[in-house]
Order: structure tokens, then C-alpha cells, then sequence
């Protein structure tokens, strides 16, 4: 396929489909190094899509904050006087100055270091310096309390925030994708919610953030590249001979890819009905008992529902998870078109024994971030694959998605469309959903409207 329009410059509307061809399967690398499609990325996309915080266990207490980002601003995550959550821009109103400077801790009020305003903790404008000889009779101290975010979301312990007024409810967005989230975030023996996180990881690499985004989709394609990983059989067992990057719990399920209409992608998989539980952890009675409890425990609770276990999925636009081994959920921050900020937050069950969290904290360092074995290989692809698309002759030409083009189902008890290969359909559906927000949809738009055959049909 030869140069695609609009490189070089910031396409117009009609150029959107140009630069995401899902009929032919191309889609043009000028979308990943850009910089006017990434500032209308940070305009129509991170200010209208809800976007994860963090999680409340981070801020347990009255006066408790975190520090986070949404696109490419910093927020404040604050539990208020009340025990009321709040999130706001991390702005001064005066100047713009940041009022909180730490990532996290706790605090009575925040007060701006350039020129001392305040902020009680649920952001109402408290104090002003020489108010009465300078303010008096003008200032609004209501019009003038931090921004807060449109719309705020307590999903099973973790945070997620929206800056459009006009959004919809978070489970309205999260749609079918719901049910494969979960496994990340219920407790291991099937109880709803209960994770907590016991550690961040944050750093910079050199790579737009929709790579990693797309990676998480469900690439299993690119599994050779971890190939290094699976040979050493680094894995959260303790059985000797049968370690592996996740000890294989899924080796014989069937999985499934899914595309949402909303820009979500899953891979999630199907145990088979007689599977039964494996010892892993003779030497660690502890972690045996807690183990075998939680996988003898959930297939009670859940019965039918315990076959389906999650693997991995992104939801749009920058929030992906893991939902077995290593457990957690990552955040892709936009710093710029070839720089992104990974936030990897780890997941335990709150109520696990000690040795538990002790034992999987070690094993999620050992696997992931920038340290770990496989996000080492990852980062290696994303940031040759960003680099390569700045060429003069390489960003004429446009990357290939055509694997598994029409080999999914839209008939499934899952929903979306289902995928029994690997595909790069869930690549494709996120893709779609990137160019709605890029053109200025609609809500109903964006949120799918209409079956996936006459999306398909008007694009």
C-alpha cells in the first residue's frame, strides 16, 4: 500500500478513515508520531473517556491523598473530612502553580507554594493572602475551588474519573467488557471486589502510549518475543518442574478475543468443566492452603460462572490489567507522541495471609515492570516500533492489521465480537473506537450504537 494521506500534517476529518483503513486492514503509522494528532488525542479523547485514578485502598484514611494523572495532567485522589473521594486537577487557580508536590500522604489542606492560596479537602478555595486589602468584594472563592472532574466512579475499590459532563455511567461504558475486569478485581475465591494495592510502579519509555494499549488488547502474537522468559520458567510456583512464565493455569482452557463497541479488547479464556486444581506449593503449606482454598472456594461460589478466567485487556482508552499472574492494573500516561509514562499498580486480595503478599509482591517485581524479565521484551518492540515510524520513507507506509479479518462471532453468550483464534480484530474494534472520538462522535455514537455488522457497514 503506497504513502497514505495526510502524513506530515494534522489530518482534517475526512481524513480519518484514510488514516484508519479497518475495511483493507491498514492503519497509517502517522497516528503514533504526530504531534497535532496527539494534541487532538489529549483534547477529544483524554477529556471524555473515563480514565483510572487509582484505587481507595491507596487512601485509607480521612486526609489521605494520591497523586495521578489523567492524559497529560496531574490530579489529586483525596479522601475529604467525610471519608468522600475526591479528584482534582492539581492546579492552582491563581497561577496554576501544583498545590500537592508528593505522591501521596496526608494532609489537613493543600496549600499552593507560589503564593499560598488553599484548599480544604474537598477542594473549596479556603484561604487567600492580604484577602481583605486586595480581594474583598471581587474574588469568588466558589467560582475559584480546584476543577473537579465531571463525573467520579468507586468501581470495586478502584477510582475512575471523567472531565465530560455528558458521559455515561461507568458500568454504561464498560459495557460487556465488565465481567472480564472483574476477574482482575474480585478476590481470588470468587467474592466481589476486595483487592487492595500493595505497590506502584512508574517509568518513562520511549514509545507512544497506544502500543502498550494495543498490547494488552490481547496480542498473543507477539508471545516469541518472550521466548527468553519462558525458556528460564520464571512463574509463581514453587513446584519443581513445572514453573513457567504463569506455571501454564491456563494451558489447557480455551480462549477467547472480544472487541467492544466501546474501543475494549479482552483475552480472556475457558477452563475445561473437569479441570481441577493443581499442588504448587508443597514446600509453603501457608500458600498452599491459601491457593487451594481460593480455586476450591470459587468454583463453589461461582459454579459455572469459575470457568471463565481472565488473561488480559485494555479498557479504552489507556487502561489495561492483568488478571491472573502477575494481578494488576496499568495505566499508559501521553507524555508526547514517542514518550509514555507506565503506571503498573499490583492487586492482591486485602484479607490474603501475609506470606501471600510477601510471596506474589517478590514474584510481580521478578515478572513485570521496568526491572521485570517480560516488560523489558515489550518496551524493546514498542520503543523500535515508535522510533522506526519517525522515518522519512517508513511513515509512508501504513502498518498491517489484517490478521483474522472476519473470523469472529458476534453470536456469543459473551458478547461483542468473539474471537476463537488469534486475531487482530480486538486491535481493529480499538481502533474504530479511536476514530470516533478523533471525528467528534456523539455519546451514542462512541458507545457503539447499532450491531457490530452496521458499524462494520457505515465505516
Amino acid at each position: 500500500m503506497d504513502i497514505m494521506p495526510g502524513v506530515g500534517a494534522m489530518p482534517q476529518r475526512s481524513d480519518i478513515d484514510a488514516l484508519i483503513d479497518l475495511e483493507n486492514g491498514f492503519i497509517s503509522r502517522e497516528i503514533f508520531v504526530n504531534p497535532e494528532i496527539h494534541k487532538q488525542e489529549l483534547d477529544k479523547i483524554f477529556t471524555r473517556a473515563w480514565l483510572f485514578v487509582g484505587h481507595e485502598s491507596q487512601i485509607p484514611n480521612r486526609g489521605d491523598f494520591f497523586t495521578s494523572r489523567m492524559g497529560d495532567e496531574s490530579v489529586i485522589m483525596c479522601r475529604d473530612r467525610a471519608g468522600t473521594i475526591h479528584v482534582f486537577l492539581n492546579s492552582c487557580r491563581h497561577r496554576g502553580m501544583k498545590v500537592c508536590r508528593y505522591e501521596s500522604g496526608n494532609t489537613s489542606i493543600f496549600t499552593c507554594p507560589y503564593h499560598s492560596w488553599t484548599y480544604t479537602l474537598d477542594g473549596k478555595l479556603q484561604g487567600v493572602p492580604l484577602y481583605r486589602s486586595l480581594y474583598d468584594g471581587v474574588l469568588d472563592r466558589d467560582a475559584n475551588s480546584l476543577v473537579t472532574v465531571a463525573k467520579l466512579a468507586n468501581y470495586k475499590g478502584t477510582i475512575w474519573a471523567t472531565w465530560d459532563k455528558d458521559a455515561p455511567d461507568f458500568l454504561a461504558y464498560l459495557g460487556d467488557a465488565k465481567i472480564h475486569l472483574d476477574q482482575a478485581l474480585d478476590c481470588r475465591d470468587g467474592r466481589e471486589g476486595g483487592s487492595e494495592v500493595i505497590g506502584v510502579h512508574k517509568w518513562i519509555f520511549p514509545s507512544n502510549w497506544k502500543f502498550a494499549a494495543e498490547n494488552f488488547l490481547g496480542d498473543t502474537y507477539h508471545n516469541p518475543s518472550h521466548r527468553s522468559v519462558d525458556l528460564i520458567g520464571i512463574g509463581p510456583s514453587a513446584i519443581s518442574g513445572k514453573k513457567g512464565r504463569r506455571d501454564n493455569e491456563l494451558e489447557h482452557a480455551k480462549h477467547v478475543w472480544i472487541s467492544f463497541p466501546q474501543g475494549h479488547g479482552v483475552h480472556s479464556a475457558i477452563q475445561p468443566e473437569a479441570n481441577e486444581y493443581v499442588e504448587s506449593f508443597l514446600d509453603q503449606p501457608i500458600l498452599e492452603e491459601y491457593f487451594r482454598h481460593c480455586y476450591e472456594e470459587r468454583k463453589r461460589r461461582l459454579g459455572e460462572g469459575a470457568r471463565l478466567m481472565p488473561f488480559v485487556g485494555t479498557i479504552f482508552p489507556n487502561t489495561s490489567y492483568h488478571g491472573r499472574q502477575p494481578r494488576g492494573l496499568c495505566a499508559w500516561h501521553p507524555h508526547s507522541p514517542t514518550s509514555t509514562e507506565a503506571w503498573r499498580f499490583f492487586l492482591v486480595d486485602k484479607d490474603a495471609p501475609k506470606e501471600a503478599k510477601e510471596y506474589l509482591r517478590r514474584f510481580y517485581m521478578r515478572y513485570s515492570g521496568p526491572a521485570g524479565m517480560t516488560e523489558q521484551d515489550d518496551m524493546e518492540n514498542w520503543l523500535y516500533a515508535t522510533a522506526a515510524s519517525t522515518g522519512t520513507v517508513a511513515r509512508r507506509y501504513p502498518f498491517n492489521y489484517q490478521q483474522s479479518m472476519g473470523a469472529y462471532t458476534t453470536d456469543h453468550p459473551l458478547g461483542g465480537e468473539v474471537s476463537l483464534q488469534v486475531t487482530e480484530q480486538i486491535a481493529r474494534g480499538f481502533y474504530r473506537g479511536w476514530a470516533r472520538y478523533m471525528r467528534g462522535e456523539t455519546w451514542e455514537g462512541l458507545m457503539g450504537g447499532g450491531t457490530p455488522q452496521k458499524r462494520e457497514a457505515a465505516e
